[in-house]
């Protein structure tokens, strides 16, 4: 049995109508993208942990393989937690990457399997 399975690398972006004030310090089209476990941001550019908090619980999950038909497959944007700010920010799906079981727990497969029985 192959220990291997996919995710998808994310890219996490702020999106908001023209012209928009955001209260969140972000500006449009400021992103940062998950590749397996690690988030990465581009050069001098920040993100309110506010807003970070509102997407994260649904990270895992977005990157995970869905059914078309499960709304985790087509609904993308989150809104910014201030109820004042019209800002959101837009998951995107970006690319599969490969990972394998062994290289990313200490628990065994075989280990799992008797743990869950």
């Amino acid at each position: 049995m192959s220990d291997s399975f996919d995710l998808w690398d994310l890219r996490v972006e702020v999106v908001a109508p023209a012209g928009a004030k955001l209260w969140c310090n972000a500006k449009v089209g400021d992103y940062f993208e998950l590749r397996g476990e690690m988030m990465f941001l581009p050069e001098g550019q920040g993100m309110s942990i506010y807003s970070l908090a509102s997407v994260l619980p649904l990270l895992a999950a977005k990157q995970r393989m869905t059914h078309p038909n499960d709304w985790m497959s087509t609904d993308a944007e989150i809104a910014c937690p201030d109820p004042n700010c019209p800002s959101r920010l837009r998951i995107t799906r970006i690319g599969k990457r490969g990972f394998n079981h062994a290289d990313t727990t200490a628990v065994s497969l075989e280990g799992a399997q008797d743990a869950n029985r």
